[in-house]
């Protein structure tokens, strides 16, 4: 009976591939203009011009801009230089279709000294994306209360009154300005 030889393959033990961004896939709206930031692991470092998807570039401080045209995911190769010295690093741009969304629950009932627990949410918004909050006047917020990234309206409040909290709300780079309401008896 022949035998039968199973050819081997070499398994390496590389380290994993070295990264040169925090952060390699962005979010963005087909249609928004694009405001954010490659973050280098390291400091000093440059990066050459490119074209990351259709109507977006990144500039040589890193900068993301542009309005995107087409929705898709685009995986662009980035140069992430120090010195002479360049390496290359892989940015995904995940580009979604314009849909719109709005915000709901924007008003809070509580009682000073009880935990108050909410959720901002929104109705609408491109399927599978995670919004995210920032508070933009943080002396807004009433004391023993926080606004998480999350839309969690949380903590104690430590006194009654009526806020008025400005939130900026994202969908994948579609941004809109909301006022949450307090109101703690």
């Amino acid at each position: 009976m022949p035998s039968i030889t199973t050819p081997m393959v070499e398994v390496s033990r590389a380290t994993p591939v070295d990264q040169s961004l925090v952060e390699s896939t962005f979010y963005v709206t087909v249609g928004i203009e694009v405001s954010q930031w490659l973050l280098p692991v390291a400091k000093g470092v440059t990066f050459r011009p490119a074209y990351l998807a259709v109507g977006v570039q990144v500039d040589q401080e890193g900068r993301l801009y542009g309005k995107p045209q087409r929705s898709g995911t685009f995986v662009a190769t980035v140069q992430v230089c120090e010195g002479r010295s360049c390496r290359e690093q892989d940015v995904t741009l995940v580009v979604l279709a314009n849909v719109p969304w709005e915000p709901r629950e924007l008003t809070f009932p509580g009682k000073a000294g009880t935990a108050l627990n909410g959720e901002i949410g929104i109705n609408g918004g491109p399927a599978g994306v995670v919004p995210t909050f920032t508070v933009t006047d943080h002396d807004k917020v009433p004391e023993g209360v926080s606004i998480g990234p999350d839309g969690h309206v949380g903590g104690v409040p430590a006194a009654p009154g009526i806020s008025e909290v400005p939130v900026r709300v994202c969908v994948a780079g579609n941004c809109a300005g909301v006022v949450v309401r307090l109101i703690i008896v």
